[in-house]
């Protein structure tokens, strides 16, 4: 795929170890800003190659070339020890790492934060999970499934923000709110 030449974030290397919705759209906008974003996939390919319809002629999804662009890719199989190896130096010389495996995933790998830290030690990793590393880290986390156990979209079925509830006569939360459960 191409790469931007030039953009504010040209010169940084980012290691891309996400799948599917969430992490592959961020490291899609940080290659559009011309970050050198390497993604590694497995042997098989990002299973997005074979969302089809609609694809290309070559049977590829438009989705992956859409969610990938500006990206390079590898193909890398960390159970196996060379493979492995190449995505723990990957892991070394990034500057940012993205991962969107469920809560403690790449921890068998060595790729988890504490160990990447270790040899990199300027690394900003940002770990993308669909319900964090509390009590639901042992749910996947896909596409809006996230989305429906909790309140933070301010929606409930009547369709009336909840954040109105609280302050009748405010048009606007007067800053971000954290999040509860709708428990």
């Amino acid at each position: 795929m191409s790469h931007p030449e030039s953009g504010p974030l040209s010169g940084l290397l980012v290691a891309d170890f996400s799948r599917v919705l969430a992490g592959p759209y961020c490291t899609m906008l940080l290659a559009d800003l011309g970050a050198d974003v390497i993604k590694v996939e497995s042997p098989a390919g990002d299973d997005t190659r074979r969302w089809i319809p609609p694809a290309t002629s070559a049977g590829v999804s438009t989705y992956y070339l859409a969610i990938n662009r500006n990206k390079r890719s590898v193909a890398l199989n960390l159970d196996d020890a060379t493979d492995l190896a190449a995505g723990r130096e990957l892991a070394r010389r990034a500057d940012i790492l993205v991962e969107n495996f469920k809560p403690g995933g790449l921890d068998r790998f060595g790729l988890d934060y504490e160990s990447v830290r270790a040899t990199n030690s300027g690394i900003i990793y940002a770990s993308v999970s669909g319900f964090g590393s509390g009590g639901g880290r042992h749910l996947p986390g896909y596409d809006l499934r996230p989305a429906l156990p909790v309140r933070h979209l301010g929606v409930r079925r009547d369709r009336r923000p909840a954040y109105h509830d609280r302050h009748p006569g405010r048009a606007q939360p007067p800053r971000p709110h954290r999040c509860r459960s709708a428990r």
